[in-house]
Parts: C-alpha cells; sequence; structure tokens
C-alpha cells in the first residue's frame, strides 16, 4: 500500500492521465472533469488559471496553468519622484540658491556644469593650482527641481593675506549672505583631507544659517560597497549629517542627491509669499509682445574683451556696481568667462567678461588654452563688443593699438557685431595735460585707419577704478545695439537711393549701373539688397559709396553694414510684360454687338 501511494502520488505531480494508467486503469477525476457538465451543444468553459504551477508541466492540464513568462530583459529602474512644487512657473530671482564649496580640485566646476547642462565653466585637473577664481551663477535644472546654482574657487584657510587665494576665499564668503543652501565636496578617493576638515569648521564659522549637505564626489570608482560605507563614515566627521556618493563626471548619484535636495527646496518655496509664483501681469503680457516686434529692445549681450590687465574686471565691478569678479595687479588673472545681468534704463544687459586675448603662440597649455578658446566663442556670441585699451600704454607707445587689439576689433566686425573702444586708466594721465590730450586725439584717428571699412567708431575715455565713464559707456553701448538692430522701408529706402544715385559721379551714363530698387532684408546687423536690372553691377568703389552714404544719411556709424547685389535675369522681365498680352474688343455702335479690331482673327 505504501509503494501504490507513493505511485499515486508521483503521478498526479505528472497529470490525471498518467494516474488512471497506473492504478487499475480506473479514471482518476482531474480539474477538468470536476468542473460541472455544460448542457449539450455549448462549449467547455475555459479552465481557471491559478496564480502557481501544480506540476512540472508534462500533461496539458499542467501547461494551462502555468502562468505567462516575464519578458526577459533589464528590471526598470525606479523614477524619480515628481516634486509637490512647479518649479518652472517660479520667478529666477525667487530659486533657492545652492553655493559649491570645498577645497581645490574637489569637481565644483564639474558639478556646476552638470546641473545647467553644459559646459560653461573651465575644468582642468590642476591639484596644485587654481582654475576657477570667480563666482559663476547659473539655473540648475535636476530632474523637475530648478534653482540657481553658484560655483565657487577653492577654499584655503590657511592662505596669507591679500594673495589670490585670500581674495577669493573673501569673496565666497561674501556672496555665502545670498545662499540659503550649500553642498559641501569632498574627493571621495583621497580621502578625508586635513583641509576638508578646516573647509568644515569654515562653513560652520560664516554659514551658520545655511542648510549644508555633504557630497562624497569621484566615487565612480569606489563600486564596492565597503569601500564606499567606510568613506561615508569618514564623512561624518565634518559634522553635517549623513553624505550623498556622487559623481559629477558621470552623473552617478544624481538622483540620490535629488532626493536629499526635493524635500529642503519644497519648504523653503511654501514658506515665501504666494509660494513665489509668478502672478498674471497684463502690463508684462503687453511689452513683451511690444518686445517681440522691436528688436531693439530685446535683451543686449556685451562682451568685454582686451588684452591682459587692461582693466576688464574692473570694468565690469564699475558697471555692475558690485565686487563681482575678481580683481589685481597680476596679469591673467581671470581664466573663466564670467556672465553677469543686470538692468539699465529699463533694459536686461548680459555682461560677459572675458580673459586677456594673447596671441596664439601655440605655446598655451592648461587652462591659459581653454582661456583662450572660450574668449573667443564669447565674442561670437554677443551683440556688442567693447574693446577695452590702457590709457598709460598708449601714451607711452607710438600705436594706440597692438596687433592682438586690431585681430579683436577686425573679427569682430568681419562677423557683423557692434563696437565700442573704451580707453580706460585715463586717471594716470590726469598730472600730465599733454599726454592727456594726445591720447584722446591719437586713439579715434588711428582706430578709422585700422578698421576703414566701418566709420564712426564710439571711443569713449573713462577709469574704472574711479567709477567713472560709467553712463557714458552703457549709453554708446545701447546707441550702438539701437543702430545694429535698426530696420529702414523699402520706400524709404529708393527715395533715398535716387538721390544718392544722382549726386554720385559716373564716367559714362552707358556704363551706369541700374538700380531697379533696393531693400533691407535683415537687422542685426542691417543687410541690404540691390536690384540690377541691367548686365552693369556695382564695384566695389559703388558698394564702399552706398555704404557710406547710409551711415552719413541715416546716422548708424559704429556697426557694419552688407549690401548684396542680385541680377533680375531678362526673360522674366519679358515674361512679366507679355504675361496680359490678348487681342483687343472694340465695342460699336452696329447691329452686330462686337467687332474684332485684329482682322487676322475673321
Amino acid at each position: 500500500m505504501a509503494a501504490a501511494a507513493a505511485v499515486l502520488r508521483a503521478a498526479v505531480r505528472r497529470g490525471c492521465s498518467a494516474a488512471a494508467t497506473l492504478l487499475h486503469h480506473r479514471p482518476i477525476p482531474c480539474a477538468r472533469s470536476l468542473l460541472p457538465s455544460p448542457p449539450l451543444g455549448r462549449a467547455l468553459p475555459p479552465l481557471p488559471r491559478f496564480p502557481f504551477s501544480v506540476g512540472f508541466g508534462f500533461s496539458t492540464a499542467s501547461a494551462e496553468l502555468v502562468p505567462p513568462a516575464r519578458p526577459k530583459g533589464k528590471a526598470r529602474k525606479n523614477p524619480m519622484k515628481q516634486s509637490r512644487f512647479d518649479f518652472t512657473k517660479v520667478d529666477a530671482a525667487l530659486l533657492p540658491t545652492v553655493i559649491l564649496v570645498g577645497r581645490p580640485n574637489v569637481g565644483k566646476s564639474a558639478l556646476f556644469n552638470r546641473f545647467i547642462r553644459r559646459r560653461e565653466a573651465l575644468v582642468y585637473n590642476t591639484p596644485g593650482d587654481h582654475v576657477t577664481r570667480d563666482i559663476r551663477e547659473g539655473v540648475a535644472k535636476l530632474g523637475d527641481l530648478r534653482f540657481r546654482v553658484l560655483d565657487s574657487a577653492g577654499l584655503e584657510t590657511a592662505a596669507t593675506s591679500g594673495s589670490i587665494l585670500a581674495r577669493t576665499a573673501d569673496m565666497t564668503g561674501n556672496v555665502l549672505a545670498r545662499s540659503q543652501f550649500a553642498i559641501f565636496l569632498i574627493d571621495v578617493r583621497d580621502g578625508l583631507q586635513p583641509l576638508d576638515l578646516e573647509v568644515g569648521q569654515w562653513l560652520r564659522k560664516h554659514a551658520s544659517g545655511i542648510h549644508t549637505l555633504v557630497a562624497m564626489n569621484k566615487s565612480e570608482s569606489l563600486d564596492e560597497h565597503g569601500v564606499l560605507t567606510a568613506a561615508a563614515g569618514e564623512a561624518h566627521k565634518l559634522g553635517f549629517g549623513d553624505p550623498v556618493a556622487i559623481s559629477a563626471e558621470t552623473g552617478l548619484g544624481m538622483a540620490e542627491l535629488y532626493e536629499v535636495l526635493r524635500p529642503l527646496f519644497e519648504e523653503y518655496m511654501f514658506q515665501l509669499p504666494n509660494n513665489g509664483l509668478n502672478q498674471d501681469d497684463p502690463t508684462s503680457e503687453f511689452e513683451t509682445e511690444a518686445h517681440e516686434g522691436d528688436e531693439s529692445k530685446l535683451p543686449l549681450q556685451l562682451a568685454i574683451v582686451g588684452r591682459p590687465n587692461v582693466g576688464k574686471s574692473t570694468l565690469l565691478n564699475t558697471l555692475l556696481q558690485e565686487q563681482r569678479v575678481l580683481v589685481g595687479p597680476e596679469a591673467g588673472l581671470t581664466r573663466d568667462s564670467i556672465r553677469a545681468q543686470f538692468q539699465f534704463d529699463n533694459r536686461t544687459v548680459y555682461l560677459v567678461d572675458t580673459a586677456g586675448w594673447m596671441e596664439r603662440s601655440g605655446k598655451e597649455k592648461g587652462p591659459a588654452s581653454l582661456s583662450v578658446v572660450q574668449s573667443r566663442k564669447n565674442l561670437m556670441r554677443a551683440h556688442i563688443v567693447a574693446l577695452v585699451l590702457d590709457a598709460e600704454k598708449i601714451a607711452k607707445s607710438k600705436s594706440s593699438m597692438n596687433h592682438p587689439e586690431v585681430v579683436i576689433a577686425r573679427q569682430a566686425i568681419e562677423e557683423g557685431r557692434g563696437l565700442v573702444v573704451v580707453v580706460n586708466k585715463m586717471d594716470l594721465l590726469r598730472g600730465n595735460q599733454r599726454l592727456f590730450e594726445k591720447v584722446m586725439d591719437a586713439v579715434p584717428s588711428e582706430i578709422q585707419t585700422v578698421i576703414p571699412q566701418v566709420t564712426g567708431i564710439p571711443v569713449v575715455f573713462v577709469s574704472a577704478l574711479e567709477g567713472r565713464g560709467r553712463i557714458a559707456v552703457m549709453r554708446q553701448v545701447i546707441d550702438t545695439y539701437e543702430n545694429w538692430c535698426l530696420r529702414l522701408s523699402t520706400s524709404q529706402l529708393n527715395r533715398w537711393l535716387r538721390k544718392v544715385m544722382s549726386r554720385h559721379s559716373w564716367k559714362d551714363s552707358a556704363t551706369q549701373p541700374k538700380v531697379k530698387y533696393f531693400t533691407q532684408v535683415k537687422a542685426r546687423p542691417p543687410t541690404f539688397v540691390a536690384f540690377m536690372s541691367g548686365k552693369v553691377q556695382l564695384s566695389d568703389t559703388d558698394i564702399r559709396f552706398l555704404t557710406k552714404s547710409l551711415k552719413e544719411d541715416f546716422n548708424i556709424g559704429g556697426i557694419p553694414i552688407r549690401i548684396v547685389q542680385r541680377s533680375i535675369p531678362r526673360k522674366a522681365s519679358a515674361k512679366s510684360n507679355t504675361k496680359n498680352v490678348r487681342p483687343r474688343i472694340a465695342r460699336m455702335r452696329t447691329d452686330k454687338r462686337t467687332t474684332v479690331s485684329d482682322p487676322t482673327l475673321l
């Protein structure tokens, strides 16, 4: 009996039909036979599926009970939780501000670039030097979070008073006043260094009211759980809570960083009046629609360029009326191209302070080579270029502009940008009236000689250190920008063209080019097209004459003007003249209703 029971259990595992064969050839009721019999003429009801398999799948019944197999592939990662607050509707000035702090070469600029989703800050592996020296600001995007992020220079608490490192630390301390959160970065590969502990003490002293989060950067190479756990234990010594393991270069740990920052930002935004949301303002909508039609009211991009140590950063601080970037007597102090925004006469202006423009010698290495490339890129993106010259060097030399400055001016004109020349350090010539007048007379005339294709380039004499000439610089910049965005109607241009062509001296009337009409096809910079009806084209002399007349008659000097000529083919003009020619039909008072005037049609 025991053997028969074992055989029965094995048969039940294999299936009902197998069990019936083994035991005295008596049928054993299976799952299908236990169901009530349907009436004749009806199909059997489907066998109910169970959440588990009752056999090994050898019989038909057990095969029907097996659940469908899951598709092969990688398991889906849990997506980030959505924030309860819509940060896209918040004014940029009211967004939470996060400052990135840490000792040098821990990856602050790399994390800044990942937050703003573009390579704007210079990133270079220089353990013994500082790449970032100024405060860089941008709007960060992390999932559905939006916040303002500040990239600061590396902190060294033991820096000598008055040195570059001490000045950058003071600038970072001043920026902490407008920050609500701080991300303290450490290099997890190097472990916790004594300088990290000193930076932590500096933060507790200067940023006691700021919520600080520790991020262990460069953790992509430490995949072992034990190594990261040990590093996290060391990071607890800083006293800022649980650290987050991230990699600014590869994006590792951004989801965990999001989960930590999301509740903090939500709590901060809910404490603001009206939650910081933009209210519907019909006046602002009307102004936006008006600005769409007037290109001169759009935000202005101004790039400050020049040779090293001519006062570009001092001029930017003077225009902003705050200590925004690091200044000093050292040449080549600025490495990053710093972008800042401010308002002047209800107009948004974006200022870009570039690194000193140097000649390409092929010997640039490290951050210097990256600074040269970045300066050239910012020159291409600008609308107006402010070329800064050194008045003291002009007084001592025979020429106003050296080769690098001539290259900057010509490249700006070739790219179609407006140009304003700013002569700085005029306060150094105040004691010598002769040199003062010499510089003021020599610079405009020499600029016209060096750049003959553009007339009327404005020149402003300032002293950025004393704050003199700030309003004059911005007035000239805005006037040049409005001329750069100028649009003239076709009727106005054709009336002007008739007067200009009549006063121009032509050698022979037969060889005089025939301009059918003259029109402007685009602005920024102004571009015109002259449609020619004859074989004779406008020569280079004629184009220069028209360009000079446009600048003088419409007062649009200081900007490049482009004139293109196009020929109207004769076939097109002939077809347009004979397109509607039809036989004439004359009506006469006769018995017939119409009389055809062409006898060939009769």
